[in-house]
């Protein structure tokens, strides 16, 4: 089966010609004038790797791209006319995986659709459970038969006002859900997972973006957001800063439960 490519861009002729590109690579492409009828698709039926241009008219592409990976871990390459650090740091922290400024070569962007591409299929292929041996067991009679336990539900994890639906990708805080980007969702997670420690800096870049390349300063930006969503949530939850070092998870008292977020 072909891996299904969706593609917004703001020069038509442009994304007509890479459209041909790809589909003589053998990708199936389907190209959208705006980022909000390629979200409206995707939506609909997924594909394998979205190519969004943030010039493109309609929504912000950087709106759609977060909208995109909250919903989804799919490849997701970021094309733009704004070669700036900035731009690049906000579009990286979104959880974006390739950021390329215009004009991008096809040969170029062939590169990186099939190292992205071979990435996504390695990461599903790993997550795919092992095939357990089945076990032969001595049947007990009737009386000796334990009662049925109801399954554990694996995909629940709760901290404090915090819990975490891992099946359908939501965290909320009471009944309330978080809207968080991909990065956002993954590190709060992840720190969830490590209560018990203060986690570092470097710890928090490798195990979320794994990417060598990428600021360390990623790290402080995502925090800031995701106590600010907190405390936005009024979540007893929040997160301290260990100068120098990192982060780690603690409890608001009754009297500063409802205070505004901290700074990194």
């Amino acid at each position: 089966m072909k891996n299904l490519i969706y593609i917004a861009y703001d020069d038509i002729h442009v994304s007509r010609s890479t459209q041909m590109f790809l589909e003589k690579e053998g990708y199936e492409v389907r190209f959208f004038e705006t980022s909000d009828q390629l979200y409206e698709a995707f939506q609909y039926k997924k594909c394998s790797l979205v190519i969004i241009d943030i010039d493109a008219p309609g929504s912000d592409g950087f709106v759609t791209c977060a909208k995109i990976k909250q919903i989804s871990d799919l490849p997701v390459i970021v094309l733009t006319s704004q070669e700036s650090d900035e731009h690049y740091i906000f579009g990286i922290t979104m959880g974006i995986d390739i950021y390329l400024t215009k004009p991008v070569s096809h040969l170029k962007l062939i590169a990186h659709i099939r190292a992205l591409l071979i990435k996504a299929n390695s990461l599903q292929t790993a997550a795919l459970p092992a095939a357990e041996p089945k076990k032969t067991e001595p049947k007990k009679s009737e009386s000796q038969a334990s009662p049925a336990l109801p399954a554990k539900n694996n995909t629940e994890l709760s901290y404090a006002d915090i819990t975490v639906n891992r099946g359908r990708r939501i965290i909320f805080c009471g009944n309330n859900e978080l809207q968080l980007t991909y990065k956002e969702y993954h590190l709060l997670i992840f720190m969830i997972e490590n209560q018990s420690r203060a986690i570092s800096r470097e710890e928090l870049l490798n195990s979320i973006w794994g990417e060598k390349d990428v600021s360390i300063k990623v790290t402080d930006d995502t925090v800031k957001r995701v106590r600010k969503k907190l405390a936005e949530a009024k979540s007893v939850l929040t997160i301290d800063t260990m100068w120098g070092f990192g982060f780690r998870l603690s409890r608001q008292s009754d009297d500063t439960m409802y205070s505004a977020a901290q700074s990194c």
